[in-house]
């Protein structure tokens, strides 16, 4: 669908849309008149949730439906999207993954897909959208990071890495385009009620063991709401509830080499 040239609203691309914190920005988005560009694998559901938010708010909600994790999709994407006409006003780069366990017990292939898709295609779709956005003198890019980002993690090794990274570029390119009238803002949400821990086979973990008393577990909406609003202000990281600003700092405070013990017996299996 072309937006009109008539029509000043802007538009978000938000990947991961289809569920947890994605589906929870697309609904608060619309509700600020925003048009969306719905990513993910699930058409059916990018659909259901595009065709509500297009009632309830008078906004325009395209869907893609694409695999992140494969190569080619970022140029298909960007294909896509100047195909209808669309211009990127806001770049929600949420899709992510993780897995869990001792690194040389995963599947490969499935570890080598996370890097793609958690950091590679991060960055593609930056930079594919970024100088558009640089051109008009507008926009913002989201970046989900995680706590993860602030410390090395046994048993979720490459996903605490992908987050790392996803914090470190976020916090560069915030640099590089200041005064620009772009910002770039890297969420890092701590645990969150969502399918995500399901997918990454972490109902063992001690972290998620009483969820109803894990003083660092938000909902989906409240991590979007903070989010976003961090993203409208051009904050350079939002790190999501008070007890998880707290994770953050304190291995500024302990020996490096105590870090990674605390953090897997935080999340080992329970006995």
């Amino acid at each position: 669908m072309t937006q009109p040239a008539s029509d000043p609203r802007p538009t978000a691309l938000i990947t991961g849309a289809s569920g947890g914190i994605g589906e929870a920005m697309a609904v608060q988005l619309a509700a600020r008149g925003i048009h969306l560009l719905l990513v993910a694998r699930s058409e059916g559901r990018l659909q259901t949730l595009a065709d509500r938010l297009s009632v309830q708010h008078g906004i325009r909600a395209d869907v893609v439906a694409l695999d992140l994790s494969d190569p080619q999709a970022p140029a298909r994407l960007q294909q896509t999207v100047e195909e209808r006409g669309l211009k990127v006003d806001f770049l929600i780069n949420n899709a992510g993954f993780a897995s869990y366990g001792e690194f040389w017990t995963l599947e490969r292939q499935h570890e080598l897909d996370m890097i793609q898709l958690n950091i590679t295609a991060l960055t593609e779709l930056t930079h594919r959208f970024l100088p558009g956005m640089l051109e008009r003198g507008r926009g913002r890019v989201l970046n989900v990071a995680s706590t993860a980002a602030f410390m090395p993690g046994p048993l979720m090794a490459v996903y605490y890495a992908s987050k790392a990274y996803v914090l470190s570029f976020s916090e560069a390119l915030n640099e590089e385009v200041r005064g620009t009238g772009v910002a770039v803002t890297a969420l890092c949400p701590g645990p969150v009620q969502t399918g995500f821990q399901a997918r990454a086979q972490m109902e063992a973990s001690r972290l998620l063991s009483t969820p109803s008393r894990n003083p660092m577990l938000l909902s989906a909406e409240e991590v979007a709401r903070q989010g976003l609003d961090a993203m409208f202000r051009g904050q350079a990281v939002q790190v999501t509830g008070a007890a998880n600003q707290l994770l953050t700092v304190l291995p500024r405070f302990v020996p490096r080499r105590v870090v990674p013990g605390l953090v897997r017996r935080a999340q080992d299996r329970q006995a």
